[in-house]
């Protein structure tokens, strides 16, 4: 990437708009927007202020009445002199400005070019501005807590924290190889050892603390499964407050799975209503139940929805059927309680979730919208998020396989310490450990690797 050109980009979206931002970064970004801008000499004027004037074109025409932020290198985003134009978000007036900027030197911007000039210039590292993206992409409380708290530097400075303790080791073990002939030894092998140990510990958390991560990026997903006519279609609307789903008397009306989203306390869960799981000879019916039984598998929570009836048995058999894996949570529910006798719905709520392995269990009318709430509540604890409570989350693919990589060098080095492996081995073992936690801050990084990550972004960005 070379720096020493500046360009230009819009950063807000597309489209008709009360106000449009235009970005400018660059060594000649100054010199460039003063060319065409009509109030105050702007590269004269102090960092961080903002100034009004008037963008003129090269016949002198004015183009728009506007605002320049000023922002001097290293004090922006970028750490190089920067502008951004608040001008009317007329697109021929944004196309004309960038039009205008690009005519006195400046080129267009590529994608996440600005972010990638604030990582490449020491502004961020590059899970902070990993975080960017995520940050500009968060819908819902989770997921924008998560890149807020990856954008200022919480997960980069645990990592930085745990290679330096082993760079620290490293240099030390290089050191004894450098008087391989005098059988000296620098690094206190059992001092290594516990190091590794307590680091492959916290790597461990980060790696397991990926799924609920990624779930709270994209959104957990919720499998409601049963046989027809049992109240799926009911339960989904009652979630969601509102008739999404066809309701019907008439057992197989969905044949095809129904998805939509909600946020419970900050937590995103996508909720899936799937086809009625029977026996059938009806061909759409049965491309519904296949599917149905695809859902379930992808799920990572199942909520087996069944009416309630006095043979518990039969609900236990039929929840079994299902075989829901043991990595996925499960709840059931019992539903049309408000047509079983009140004091036998409890009865039978305690004898299913105790026969199952205290699978939660609620007595529920979906009709009704009884014990909703008390669904909701269960929902968020089965997410598991009160065990990442204060901790750094995973939710980044690319972390997640470097971590994994990370453990297994580390993994090795465990192994040729209690073996009694030579040194040389170990410190291989040990930077290539390092490699992979560099490759997360992007202490270690290539072109490819840069323009992968750089190419999702938006341009402006």
């Amino acid at each position: 990437m070379i720096q020493t050109d500046t360009i230009v980009a819009q950063s807000t979206p597309s489209g008709e708009g009360a106000i449009g931002v235009i970005r400018v970064s660059g060594p000649k970004t100054l010199e460039f927007v003063d060319r065409i801008f009509y109030g105050k000499n702007l590269k004269e004027v102090a960092g961080n202020t903002v100034h009004y004037g008037k963008i003129k074109n090269e016949s002198g025409q004015v183009v728009d009445e506007c605002l320049a932020t000023v922002f001097r290198a290293p004090r922006s985003y970028t750490k190089e002199d920067c502008i951004e134009i608040s001008c009317h978000g007329s697109s021929y007036i944004i196309q004309e400005i960038i039009r205008i900027i690009m005519e006195a030197g400046a080129r267009p911007a590529k994608r996440g070019e600005f972010t990638m000039r604030a990582f490449l210039n020491g502004q961020l590292d590059l899970s902070q501005a990993e975080a960017v993206a995520d940050l500009i992409a968060s819908d819902n409380a989770a997921s924008h807590q998560m890149a807020m708290n990856q954008m200022r530097g919480g997960f980069s400075d645990e990592i930085k924290e745990l290679r330096q303790e082993l760079i620290d080791f490293a240099a030390l073990i290089e050191l004894e190889l450098d008087f391989g002939e005098e059988d000296v030894e620098f690094a206190d092998r059992g001092k290594l050892e516990t190091l590794v140990a307590d680091i492959n510990t916290v790597i461990q958390k980060l790696i397991k603390s990926f799924q609920y991560g990624n779930a709270i990026k994209k959104g957990i997903p919720v499998a409601i499964v049963g046989s027809p006519n049992v109240g799926k279609s009911t339960l989904l609307n009652a979630l969601l407050n509102e008739e999404k789903a066809i309701v019907s008397d008439i057992a197989g009306t969905t044949r095809d799975v129904i998805e939509d989203q909600i946020t419970i306390e900050g937590i995103p869960f996508r909720f899936i209503d799937t086809a009625g799981i029977r026996d059938t000879d009806d061909t759409v019916e049965s491309i519904g139940i296949e599917r149905a039984k695809e859902q379930i598998i992808k799920a990572q929570i199942v909520i087996f929805i069944t009416e309630i009836i006095e043979d518990h048995n039969e609900i236990i058999n039929e929840y079994k059927s299902l075989n829901i894996a043991d990595h996925q949570k499960s709840i059931i529910l019992l539903n049309k309680a408000d047509a079983f006798h009140t004091c036998h719905s409890y009865d039978v709520e305690e004898a299913v979730s105790t026969l199952t392995g205290r699978t939660p269990t609620l007595a529920i009318s979906a009709k009704e919208k009884t014990r909703i709430e008390e669904l909701k509540s269960i929902l968020l604890k089965l997410t598991g998020s009160a065990d990442f409570q204060d901790q750094t989350i995973v939710n980044n693919s690319r972390h997640y396989d470097a971590l994994f990589k990370s453990k297994e060098a580390l993994n090795k080095v465990l192994y040729g310490l209690q073996s009694g492996i030579t040194g040389d081995f170990i410190a291989m073992d040990i930077r290539q450990a390092l490699h992979h936690l560099g490759e997360i801050t992007g202490e270690i990084h290539t072109d490819d690797l840069l323009d992968s990550i750089f190419g999702r972004f938006c341009i402006g960005k």
